[in-house]
């Protein structure tokens, strides 16, 4: 009880340092303007065809009018596409338009009455492009409310062809609309012109730190439901349509999905929504075995980190694991895949403020077998994972039953980052990657999870960004090149002109792995090659026969492939040439020393 009270005082001080920085600052917090200017910002994706955007409007006066639309050029004339009533609520104005074409650029402009437009374009998708970049970003600290004119000039000489916003765009609490128009202006000019995803994480819809237990009400779970409504909406309803779209318990809805953009897959999932509350956890009985707490969601010291590993406790949810098990196993114009959540799947700080925490259940490498879950579902179509929330960029090899047996991860480092974590773990890592970073290599997690830390930007104050940064602050992008199949992983500091030839990234960045590499799992023995004749690139997918279950897709590149199994026996083989799907069956596994090709032929 004592400990529970610390944390709620804690948390009272810190909204009561929120609300002294308002009243200090209050001119940031514009919610009504002239009624030419009523248009904020406008956020869009286009998936299969469908254009969605979501224009965001300030407050409108009682008898403005309701109604929004939308406008594209063609020779020369604004054409109005599709119109929408604005939802009073948040004011946004939700779009949508099928049949989009998109194959070419299109200026578009949201209108309000005669004199009030928002003007951007729309894309191209860049299917034929040989590399896509994702521009990340994650945690835009209130803690300094200006402009981020380093990150925009940056953004704009870089020219990602995807933004991804993984969470905490806004950390007010409870003035989200303010807070949000306010990150509309600081990132408008980047967002106006590229397709963005953008998802709120526990800060965004109200919480100081997000378990979200499918929604129910719980010790740290979500406050108002209208609430988180009024921020999804708002930030997640230009998205594409949810894959189940199922509200979860008090009529929360959900949004995640995929998209695809560039050839390039993209499953955008909720960690933090479907994930157990920390009351799942009978504090009392662990206390007695020895486990410490700090706090509700920080621990101390524990002996064995299986003792909360409880049975019950979820991360993502049985349906999105169906969700990205469906998706993992589709490479229907893709090339390669990469899963976006808010946060990453391991305990990858050790230093908190500056108290050291021997495991962080808001991370995510709690529940860990949960985790493990998410981490083998993801691995089985050589997925990269994107996320953020940590304060601190990480570029982490997972490993589930032995090292490296899974994917990678990159949790690119805050827009501002006011509450500094760092990686200092307090002996060496076995085999340290060569290089200028001292504590690289194979470590357990505080979870016990299997890692492998390749590169992380620890604050100081070298790397301080002014005026109210602790250092390591920053963004990140990703390289996906279709051709070699590598990606490459960049962290570039605040305040560093790209432009200039003397622009260096974080030190140990960037580091570039292979696509094949996000199922890193030791080969117990092999498939014959399969060589295919009158289809360059096709996707193979191995079932194993004894339980019918897919081992892995991927796209090939090229048109010769040696699966590698995971135990000897017996297997399908699935090659689908994108017209027709060749299917071998009964295919007995070798041994390495092996050598056996089988010739697929497709007409030409």
């Amino acid at each position: 009880m004592i400990r529970k009270l610390l944390f709620c005082l804690i948390l009272v001080i810190c909204e009561s340092t929120i609300a002294q920085q308002i009243s200090s600052d209050a001119d940031w917090q514009i919610k009504k303007v002239p009624e030419d200017q009523v248009i904020c910002f406008a956020l869009y994706t286009v998936n299969n065809n469908i254009l969605k955007l979501t224009a965001q409007f300030y407050e409108l006066d009682g008898d403005a009018d309701r109604t929004a639309h939308l406008q594209i050029k063609r020779d020369g004339q604004w054409t109005e596409i599709a119109k929408t009533k604005i939802i009073e609520r948040g004011w946004t104005a939700p779009f949508r338009v099928e049949n989009w074409d998109s194959s070419k650029d299109y200026e578009y402009r949201v209108a309000h009455g005669r004199r009030a437009f928002f003007n951007g374009t729309i894309r191209r998708n860049p299917v034929d492009k040989e590399e896509i970049v994702v521009a990340a970003f994650t945690g835009n600290s209130n803690k300094y409310r200006g402009p981020r004119p380093d990150v925009i000039a940056n953004i704009k000489v870089q020219d990602p062809d995807l933004l991804f916003f993984s969470g905490d765009q806004v950390y007010d609490h409870t003035t989200h609309f303010a807070s949000w128009l306010l990150f509309g202006r600081q990132f408008r000019d980047i967002m106006k012109d590229r397709p963005t995803i953008c998802i709120p994480d526990d800060h965004d819809v109200g919480n100081g730190n997000l378990w979200g237990g499918g929604g129910r009400i719980g010790y740290l779970g979500y406050n108002d439901p209208e609430y988180v409504k009024e921020v999804e909406r708002a930030q997640t309803s230009h998205l594409p349509d949810p894959y189940d779209s199922a509200p979860i318990e008090r009529g929360i809805g959900v949004y995640y999905t995929s998209l695809n953009w560039g050839r390039i897959g993209f499953a955008i999932i909720e960690d933090r929504k479907f994930k157990s509350q920390v009351d799942i956890l009978d504090s009392t009985a662990l206390e007695e075995k020895g486990v410490v707490f700090s706090r509700e969601d920080h621990i101390e010291k524990f002996s064995d980190p299986a003792l909360i590993d409880v049975p019950g406790a979820k991360m993502l949810s049985d349906r999105q694991l169906a969700f990205l098990q469906e998706w993992g196993a589709d490479w229907n114009g893709t090339d390669m895949k990469a899963v976006l959540s808010q946060t990453v799947f391991c305990g990858g700080a050790h230093i908190h403020r500056g108290q050291r925490l021997k495991a962080d259940l808001d991370s995510n490498g709690w529940p860990q077998s949960g985790r493990n879950r998410a981490l083998d579902v993801m691995r089985r179509c050589f997925a990269l994972h994107i996320a953020g929330d940590q304060h601190l960029a990480t570029i982490i090899h997972h490993g589930i039953d032995e090292w490296n047996d899974a994917g990678w991860s990159f949790c690119v480092p805050s827009i501002l980052n006011f509450y500094p974590r760092k990686w200092l773990p307090e002996e060496k890592g076995l085999d340290p990657i060569p290089g200028p970073l001292a504590d690289t290599g194979k470590y357990f997690d505080g979870f016990g999870n299997r890692i492998t830390m390749y590169a992380y930007v620890n604050p100081a104050p070298e790397n301080m960004y002014p005026p109210a940064d602790n250092g390591a602050s920053g963004y990140g992008l990703v390289r996906f090149n279709k051709v070699t199949r590598q990606i490459t992983m960049e962290c570039w500091p605040r305040g560093v002109d790209v432009s200039k030839p003397d622009a260096r990234q974080y030190t140990g960045f960037p580091v570039t792995i292979n696509q094949e590499d996000n199922y890193g799992r030791r080969a117990a023995a092999y498939l014959p090659t399969i060589e295919v004749v009158g289809r360059k690139n096709p996707v193979i997918q191995i079932i194993d026969e004894t339980n019918k279950k897919i081992v892995y897709t991927i796209r090939i590149n090229g048109m010769t492939f040696r699966p590698k199994v995971f135990k000897k026996g017996r297997y399908t083989i699935k090659i689908d040439g994108g017209d027709i799907i060749k299917v071998l069956r009964n295919v007995d596994s070798l041994d390495g020393a092996q050598s056996k090709t089988i010739t697929v032929q497709f007409e030409c």
